[in-house]
């Protein structure tokens, strides 16, 4: 028997009436797995930075000197996934499940390449990366070596998002978030015995020895990759096999991408990849004005964006759901119920992460103390949380809003957005705030940034003629 999700995704694609009430409902069944999956995600690389903070404010400031390098290169795989997976959703929405199936399997090869010349490029640069940076000499070796690790396990990192993507897209949130949760377990468990050494430890009264590898911050990669590479390869079995409308199993057909498909996925894909390579050389760019700062600076920037992930993340979730709502909406043709979508998912992104701001604002001390044990770190943290704290709302207006146009498959004048607001406001004001107030300067200019974006974004979806182009009417 279907669920109560699965009934009310249906009734969207077959025209059928969804009344407020259901329509929030369903709303909520996609966000809340989604909101755990992006909550799991950021609590494993917070429990990764917690287990190298021990070790010291260098290892700290080792990961997170090239932590922006890092998401560069994750962005460039995960736009290849946005790509072909919105155009998953649109088919699902239109009823074309032999559609969706081909764009699955095609997808599978270009990604691998793509994430394979990704892996390659990142190895290559990694040696020299940290110093590029800035970075203080006695951080650049481990820095180097964690980054390494990351970029040659790109391919996993794109079965992973590829995966995950094409099941949320489908309609079927709940298995990638909860694969999420493992990963996040499996994680913890590895890094336990890989980043530290061989020690003893009492329990329950008693003396037990806990074998370890003392690896150090390339413990903490290892273990992180170890860990996706069983999800990774999880989830591909579970789309191939078990869901139907990805289902490749049995079915025949070519994996290599026809250029209408292709096409498409750049059109979508391209202007979130510039969006994303662009406004990751800004955070590079933010990381270079931070550098010269200290590793007490380095540390606290890098743990207080981890810190500060566990409140915008449910953001992200929200806006998953609303990418699935908006682009399945968009398939079925129905204007109408797209709009209500996605003001709805952006709404609750709004309050559930002034929520979270809250919250991080009077919990800030106890979330840098527990990432790291250096009294100069958690207090300059803890300082920068607070002012950032003031900034969620915006920034969850302009994170479920972005989804709701990556659904619509509209990306070319919101990347343009955010790249005018990054560059022109957060790096001109960083520049300008940091020789004066420090990284309290660079943390005020993310503050007032965040702000700004949401403002223009909640225009853009007011009035900004997002679906135009789609030519629906109902």
């Amino acid at each position: 028997m279907a669920s109560i999700k699965d009934q009310l995704l249906l009734r969207i694609r077959e025209h059928g009436k969804l009344s407020t009430a259901e329509q929030l409902r369903l709303t909520i069944l996609l966000s809340l797995p989604a909101i755990l999956s992006q909550l799991s995600s950021i609590l494993m690389f917070y429990i990764d930075d917690a287990m190298v903070g021990s070790l010291g404010a260098r290892a700290s400031a080792s990961i997170g000197i090239v932590a922006t390098s890092m998401w560069l290169f994750w962005s460039i795989i995960s736009c290849a996934a946005t790509g072909f997976s919105v155009q998953v959703a649109h088919r699902v929405g239109a009823n074309d499940l032999e559609g969706s199936r081909k764009v699955f399997r095609q997808s599978l090869l270009a990604s691998l390449v793509l994430s394979v010349v990704t892996g390659i490029v990142g190895a290559l640069i990694a040696p020299s990366l940290p110093h590029w940076l800035g970075g203080e000499p006695d951080i650049c070796r481990d820095a180097s070596t964690y980054f390494l690790i990351f970029t040659l396990g790109a391919p996993l990192a794109m079965v992973d998002m590829l995966a995950s993507a094409m099941l949320r897209c489908a309609g079927n949130i709940k298995v990638p978030s909860l694969a999420n949760v493992v990963m996040c377990i499996l994680d913890v468990g590895f890094n336990f015995f890989l980043i530290f050494p061989t020690r003893t430890i009492v329990l329950f009264g008693h003396s037990v020895l806990i074998p370890g590898a003392g690896l150090g911050v390339a413990g903490a990669a290892i273990g992180t990759l170890t860990a996706e590479a069983f999800i990774a390869l999880y989830l591909l079995w579970f789309a191939a096999v078990r869901c139907p409308e990805l289902r490749l199993f049995g079915e025949r057909g070519s994996f290599l991408t026809e250029r209408p498909i292709l096409r498409e996925a750049g059109n979508i894909a391209g202007p979130i990849f510039l969006q994303r390579v662009l406004m990751n050389v800004a955070q590079i760019t933010i990381t270079v004005i931070v550098a010269p700062l200290g590793a007490v600076a380095i540390a606290a920037n890098a743990l207080g964006i981890t810190a500060e992930s566990l409140c915008y993340m449910p953001g992200y979730g929200i806006g998953e759901a609303a990418t699935t709502l908006v682009g399945q909406s968009i398939g079925a043709g129905r204007r109408r119920l797209t709009e209500r979508f996605a003001w709805m998912t952006t709404l609750l992104g709004i309050g559930v992460m002034t929520l979270m701001g809250a919250v991080m604002y009077v919990a800030a001390p106890l979330m840098m103390a527990s990432l790291t044990p250096d009294e100069a770190v958690r207090q300059l943290g803890t300082e920068c949380l607070r002012i950032e704290a003031w900034a969620e709302p915006g920034f969850a207006a302009s994170i479920v809003a972005m989804s709701c146009f990556v659904g619509a498959g509209d990306t070319r004048k919101p990347a343009f957005l955010n790249l005018f607001s990054m560059w022109a406001v957060r790096v001109t004001l960083a520049a300008l705030l940091a020789p004066r107030y420090g990284l309290h300067g660079v943390w005020l200019g993310m503050a007032i940034e965040l702000t700004f974006r949401g403002i223009i974004f909640l225009a853009r979806l007011k009035w900004g003629h997002w679906m135009k182009r789609l030519n629906i009417t109902r």
